[in-house]
């Protein structure tokens, strides 16, 4: 009997903030367990994408993370290092999948299988959503942290998006290293900074 082909699921978190890391998750469903509820992580409140990560996590064939640092950003440019993200994500797998989906109008190279790209895929796919909801909770953890270990920006608040609050604590407070230097807010921001100190 052939067995079922594994099909991998691949989204990223954090592509557009002005801080933190960019975050990819990959994600091969068991066929024999079911997991409602799967949608696109930015639709879902952030106490049910905390569930389904949690059931994600215990009821996937195989799951894993990929990351690329702000540094990494900074010297490839975001789409160079969210591909990088995604690589690392399937790789880690543990399982070598057959085919992966990958949400949006690209696919990264030098995957150790063939790749689809699907544009809107975590709302269409629920292996693609199952990677974004992963990729999602992950990524706002560490972000969560940030804002103990770099206080004054509100990271815990708008994880690194480019928010009004973000934008006023950038110019009292200078970038941190967390930012991305590459970005055009966060190079104002510190050029502006240092010709005030």
């Amino acid at each position: 009997m052939r067995s079922p082909e594994l099909i991998c699921g691949v989204d990223e978190a954090g592509r557009g903030p002005w801080a933190g890391p960019v975050c990819a998750g990959a994600v091969i469903l068991a066929p024999d367990h079911a997991i409602a509820g799967l949608s696109d992580s930015k639709k879902l409140s952030a106490s049910r994408r905390t569930a389904l990560a949690r059931e994600i996590r215990n009821g996937a064939g195989a799951f894993a993370l990929g990351w690329a640092s702000p540094e990494e950003i900074d010297r490839l440019n975001i789409r160079r290092a969210t591909h990088l993200a995604m690589r690392r994500a399937v790789e880690a797998l543990g399982e070598s999948p057959h085919r992966a989906l990958i949400d949006g109008n690209d696919c990264p190279e030098g995957l150790p299988c063939p790749a689809t790209a699907i544009i809107r895929g975590d709302a269409t796919h629920a292996v693609i959503s199952a990677a974004s909801i992963l990729a999602k909770t992950a990524r706002d953890a560490v972000m969560l942290s940030a804002e103990t270990e770099y206080p004054g920006y509100g990271f815990a608040s708008h994880k690194g998006y480019g928010t009004s609050a973000h934008g006023e604590a950038l110019m009292r407070l200078g970038p941190s290293p967390l930012h991305r230097h590459s970005f055009a807010p966060v190079a104002k921001a510190r050029a502006a900074h240092t010709l005030s100190t």
